[in-house]
């Protein structure tokens, strides 16, 4: 049975209007639940040593202290809430307690985290922390595993991420992500693979399907899957064009490629902000269900 780490616990109180989607976490967990494959646990609150692992210390600490700037809030998307601490170090907790779980049990999820955005001294685009980022380190630098992929499919590039690896021969970096789309300053990912906006099933699938193996031939113990959900038509966010059907293929082709290298993984949520988010909820929950169907002989 595969134990799958929530933070919805930590709810955030946001305005009116809001663009973002906070109740999607609870209703994918809801989902699952009739699942009799998963177990669920709070994600466990980080110790502030980790993420100083890839995070500095004056913004850290600034925002345990609630003492970010105006600008600085903004640019992350939340309000300064106490919510907004307690939900974070939950959602980075449980990545880190995943993948400690995935080394042991094959693999292992967070139905949070993903947040890609996050750089090393300021966050970004609803991401404050960057979760894989600190899960990855810690693994690192416990000598728990001695090379490390992330697998970023999320619509919008994994920029934090490719920050705080450039140049780290041990982390191997993909972004899979459109062109057009938001953030507008580009990092450079190990591998960047770009959409055009209204991008369909059919490319898309053709064109992950090439860049994959190439993550594989890096030699990780470990994947870290950014399993965003924000490619479908119906996302608000998105601007391309892909079917639940095609998210399907894409985490099934993952999964698959993961199965056959027999490596560890660790599958996070990332951007989904469908209208309808029923449309969200769906796609996410297949993304685990699927792990769950490939990868429970490992």
């Amino acid at each position: 049975m595969t134990v799958l780490y929530y933070c919805d616990h930590h709810d955030i109180p946001l305005p009116g209007g809001h663009k973002f989607p906070m109740e999607k976490y609870r209703l994918i967990r809801k989902e699952l639940e009739r699942e009799p494959q998963f177990r669920f646990a709070p994600g466990p609150i980080v110790r502030r040593e980790d993420l100083l692992r890839v995070h500095d210390a004056g913004y850290v600490d600034a925002f345990l202290s609630g003492s970010l700037s105006e600008s600085e809030i903004r640019r992350i998307g939340f309000p300064q809430v106490p919510e907004l601490i307690a939900r974070s170090l939950s959602s980075v907790g449980g990545t880190v307690a995943a993948s400690r779980r995935a080394l042991v049990e094959g693999w292992s999820g967070v139905l949070a985290g993903g947040t890609h955005h996050a750089y090393r001294d300021f966050g970004s685009g609803f991401c404050v922390l960057n979760d894989m980022a600190v899960a990855a380190q810690t693994l690192l630098d416990d000598a728990l595993v001695r090379r490390v992929a992330i697998v970023d499919l999320d619509v919008h590039q994994g920029d934090g991420t490719a920050a705080i690896f450039a140049g780290r021969p041990e982390v191997y970096t993909l972004s899979a992500h459109g062109r057009h789309n938001f953030p507008f300053r580009k990092q450079r990912s190990r591998l960047d693979l770009e959409f055009e906006n209204g991008t369909s099933d059919e490319e898309y699938l053709a064109a992950v399907e090439k860049v994959l193996p190439r993550v594989f031939e890096f030699g990780a113990d470990i994947v870290f899957y950014q399993a965003g959900v924000d490619a479908l038509a119906s996302d608000r966010l998105g601007k391309l064009s892909i079917t639940q059907a095609g998210l399907k293929q894409r985490d099934e082709m993952v999964f698959r490629m993961v199965a056959e290298a027999g490596v560890p993984c660790v599958v996070t949520l990332g951007g989904g902000y469908a209208d309808p988010i029923a449309d969200t909820v769906q796609a996410a929950a297949s993304t685990y269900r699927s792990a769950a169907q490939i990868l429970r002989a490992m």
